[in-house]
């Protein structure tokens, strides 16, 4: 970076007592604190911010899309994916765009199952400041309405032009009561007031309606996947990443290979870090489709990595949305979660009944053994990870599909070189993204990455394909968070 160029802004931090979040939305972190202050546990809180985020984010995410959380709580990490089928009657070849790319909603699930195991309070409490937000209205962002502008013609398509966000501008107020009907349902009955009943034939009807297969009996026979994460030796801890569907092994393989060079007297230097990490990117996304069918058996590949020239191998392909949540609390209770309708409002295929659309996560079938089917979860691109660090939990999570196993894979090497969290947050980023080399414009290693033979495209700084990063530590000094300056990231903390 030239003197003439502005300085690097720098992350938002807080810390307080009793929990800190970190969180997509000033209104999703204002949600888990007033939980918090309510007696509530980082699990929650966690559960009130992806709620609000499904209020004013629609466009990243919702209740009609899904939720991949982990969880640190009493020294035991678990992983809660909550991620659905296609439909058991599915068509074969590749899904179409609207209903036909619909797999069953995992939020609503993940949500109960979250608060049966870990919640302080009732779902109901956690789900509260969500439903006040729809009830009574919120003001549209830029993002959303510049979303909705884009996105127009395809939910008309999707029968959503009755919507009132169909139509947002930005500043305008909008009330969703259908989407707070839901979720007051959702609070006091639980699992039975989504997946069974008035909801579930809406949810069904509007998946057929434009061209899909989405059954009631697809919805009723629905469960969120708990069980253990993937973990991997990094730096003297531990990085726990989400198992399988979830491609977080693809970070994991590139986290081991980092160490394994370490451990060999071969580690990898300051000024060749975005180089390698670049390589090392393209390696492992190489593995992608193998994600579900191999899972750990991945992380026993060999990957070749120059580290002196660009392969230029290509890998990631170029989607983008999404939005994370991480909290702390005093107990040391850490997660790190994503909620998501995959594309920008998902499918489009609108649910007047609910009010909210329907995602397109078929949309992440490629090849075999990752290939479209009946009754079948594609890879993942959702990808939280928490690392135990020096005494320390910290959960981290990113926005921006398969940007998220770079952007957090370039965050963690930061902190492993000593580079405190909120500046390894803040640093400028890259994303490799089908053969080109995306770079933000004050990045200082840019002329040597081009140098290297990287095809590279200059983005302005903040441009939202380089991710939003979230992160929150329970640790000696207490529950912190930190929140990236890129997109709408807010960080707050209760004493």
């Amino acid at each position: 970076m030239t003197s003439a160029e502005p300085p690097v802004p720098a992350a938002v931090r807080a810390s307080g007592g009793r929990g800190a979040v970190a969180a997509g939305h000033p209104l999703a972190a204002a949600a888990a604190v007033d939980v918090l202050d309510r007696g509530g546990n980082a699990v929650d809180a966690a559960v009130a911010a992806q709620a609000a985020c499904c209020v004013v984010m629609p466009q990243a995410c919702g209740l009609g899309g899904d939720a991949l959380m982990l969880v640190r709580a009493q020294g035991q990490v678990v992983a809660v994916t909550g991620a659905g089928r296609t439909a058991a009657a599915a068509a074969p070849g590749p899904p179409a765009d609207g209903g036909a790319s619909v797999t069953v909603p995992g939020v609503a699930q993940a949500w109960v199952d979250a608060a049966e195991r870990w919640g302080a309070l009732p779902l109901a409490a956690s789900l509260a400041p969500a439903v006040a937000l729809a009830e009574h209205g919120t003001t549209v962002t830029p993002p959303l309405a510049a979303a909705a502008a884009a996105q127009r013609e395809r939910l008309l398509r999707g029968g959503a032009g009755q919507w009132p966000l169909t139509w947002a501008r930005a500043g305008q107020q909008v009330r969703q009561p259908e989407l707070a009907a839901v979720l007051t349902g959702l609070g006091a009955e639980g699992r039975s007031a989504f997946y069974t009943g008035a909801t579930a034939t809406a949810v069904a009807g509007a998946a057929r309606r434009h061209g899909g297969a989405l059954s009631v009996g697809d919805l009723a026979e629905h469960s969120s996947l708990v069980g253990a994460p993937l973990g991997t030796a990094w730096a003297g801890g531990t990085v726990w990443v989400q198992p399988p569907p979830a491609q977080g092994v693809l970070l994991a393989m590139a986290l081991q290979w980092w160490e394994q060079q370490t451990d060999a007297g071969r580690p990898v230097e300051a000024a060749d870090l975005d180089h390698v990490a670049v390589e090392l990117t393209s390696a492992v996304f190489g593995h992608r489709d193998r994600c579900t069918a191999d899972g750990e058996a991945l992380l026993g590949l060999p990957l070749q990595v120059d580290r002196d020239r660009a392969s230029r191998r290509g890998g990631p392909r170029p989607y983008l949305h999404t939005t994370g949540v991480a909290v702390a609390d005093s107990d040391g209770t850490v997660v790190s979660s994503l909620v998501s309708v995959f594309d920008d409002f998902g499918s489009c295929t609108y649910v007047p009944e609910a009010g909210f659309v329907l995602n397109n996560r078929a949309g992440g079938f490629t090849g075999p053994p990752n290939d479209h089917g009946p009754g079948r979860r594609p890879v993942h691109t959702l990808a939280p990870v928490l690392l135990e660090h020096d005494g320390a939990v910290t959960g981290l999570a990113t926005p921006g599909a398969d940007g998220q196993v770079q952007t957090l894979l370039q965050v963690l090497c930061r902190l492993r070189s000593g580079t405190a969290l909120a500046d390894a947050v803040a640093a400028p980023r890259w994303r490799s993204e089908d053969g080109r080399l995306l770079v933000e414009r004050s990045h200082p290693a840019a002329d040597a990455l081009a140098a290297r033979g990287h095809d590279l495209s200059l983005l302005e700084d903040g441009d939202d394909r380089l991710g939003a990063v979230v992160a929150a530590t329970s640790g000696p000094g207490g529950p912190g968070a930190v929140g990236d300056w890129r997109r709408e990231v807010a960080a707050r903390a209760t004493s």
